[in-house]
């Protein structure tokens, strides 16, 4: 605080953000995390964010949905000059608003590499009914390379699906008490739209990126669509208990990598035949004979620009076993540590299963042979059912409504962990 005035540092840098046990790649965030910090004020308030930019490029900032000055709204070149690198900018706001919003780089390919963050206006009046706990979930997209570290913001198709930073199995779970009232506030800036449908439990949508829904115009669901640059808030009592999935219900949204990146790979050894040098380069060669075909560059959909391009290098779904699908990939490290390599059983898959139109599906890319318990191992995960991490990839996590013994259980060990800024230590200071 100065004076009366709420004072926020905001510093936009270069973050090496672990997304997956087995994928770290490099981003742009803020203080250190992409998304940013929450940062949560009351309606009536004074604050003041003061932004610096250490990135190597100029940048600025956007308050989505705030009704304020002008010289504020964050638009370079028209509300403002860009913010140059090791530049500053203070954005001052009188809130008289209530609920979800957020900041973000108003440079596009800039949040697509991460800058981005929730801003939370609470109300001078409590919203009612009370909600026992109030989560936040960024919806997030990311295109990289198998070979890289560095997301491709240009790509307009992705192979990681993330909430709050992480895939699936790292999500971090939501865990509620028996009988608890939850809000749950999802914030999408990305590039695609996402149905968030939570299981066991109907919910009302109570608000969005414009405030507090009067309650008289809520409507339930299980399922919400939370389209580009949109926010919404959904409530639920956890009267369900179980450890239940909310997830984007975007089949593709639900995988690592996405099969399209390895493609061939899967069934044959070394590089897919198909694409040539000049295809994969971009030379202009190919059909349909015009600067925008397919052929014209590297692959910026399903390929995600690597060799050659998805009309050129047609994948089947030919015959395949485990056996095959481990010697197709020699430079594979099969013993992986924490990762619980495990082998299916007899009558996992189908005698006749090389014989079915479409097999394999999911047989060889989620279950034991993908299960990484021991990497993703944390407080919040105690109690699952063994082998649990192998069937969660992408935008998916757990609500888990827990009867008050095992709630008491995880809140202690989520405390005896000690870890160093902890999202819920809101929570764990008042249980």
């Amino acid at each position: 605080m100065e004076g009366d005035t709420k004072v926020f540092q905001l510093t936009a840098e270069v973050v090496k953000q672990n997304i997956n046990p087995l994928k770290t790649i490099d981003v742009w965030g803020f203080n250190g995390s992409a998304p940013g910090p929450t940062i949560q004020v009351n309606q009536g308030d004074r604050v003041r964010v003061v932004f610096e930019n250490h990135l190597p490029e100029p940048t600025s900032m956007h308050w989505h949905g705030f009704e304020d000055q002008n010289q504020f709204d964050g638009m370079p070149g028209i509300s403002q000059e860009p913010v140059k690198p090791g530049g500053r900018f203070v954005y001052e706001f009188n809130i008289h608003q209530e609920g979800t919003y957020f900041y973000h780089s108003h440079m596009a390919m800039q949040e697509m590499a991460g800058m981005l963050g929730a801003f939370i206006m609470h109300p001078k009046e409590p919203y009612r009914p009370h909600c026992d706990k109030d989560f936040l979930i960024h919806l997030q997209e990311y295109a990289v390379l198998p070979n890289n570290t560095v997301p491709n913001t240009m790509n307009m198709e992705f192979n990681w699906l993330l909430l709050n930073g992480k895939a699936g199995p790292a999500t971090t779970p939501l865990i509620v008490r028996l009988g608890d009232r939850v809000r749950i506030r999802f914030v999408n800036l990305g590039m695609d739209h996402h149905p968030m449908h939570l299981h066991g439990h109907t919910f009302y949508t109570t608000g969005t990126e414009g405030g507090r829904i009067p309650e008289s115009a809520w409507w339930p669901g299980n399922t919400v669509l939370v389209g580009v640059a949109q926010a919404r808030d959904v409530e639920f009592v956890a009267n369900n208990p179980g450890d239940w999935m909310i997830h984007c219900h975007l089949p593709h949204h639900m995988m690592n990598q996405m099969s399209s990146v390895a493609g061939k790979m899967t069934r044959t050894s070394g590089t897919p035949a198909g694409g040539d040098m000049n295809t994969g380069m971009g030379m202009l060669q190919g059909e349909p004979g015009a600067p925008l075909g397919e052929d014209y560059g590297p692959t910026l959909g399903r390929g995600l620009g690597g060799v050659g391009n998805s009309t050129d290098t047609t994948t089947t779904n030919g015959p395949l076993s485990q056996e095959k699908a481990m010697d197709a990939m020699p430079g594979m490290q099969h013993d992986m540590g924490g990762m619980q390599m495990g082998q299916m059983e007899a009558d996992d898959i189908a005698k006749n299963a090389n014989n079915v139109p479409n097999f394999p599906q999911d047989a060889y890319m989620e279950g034991p042979m993908m299960a990484m318990d021991k990497m993703v191992d944390r407080p919040e995960n105690y109690g699952l059912r063994p082998g649990w991490s192998g069937f969660m990839q992408g935008m998916m996590t757990f609500v888990r409504v827990l009867p008050p013994d095992k709630y008491d259980e995880v809140i202690s060990r989520m405390k005896q962990a000690n870890r160093h800024a902890d999202p819920y230590t809101p929570i764990l200071k008042r249980s």
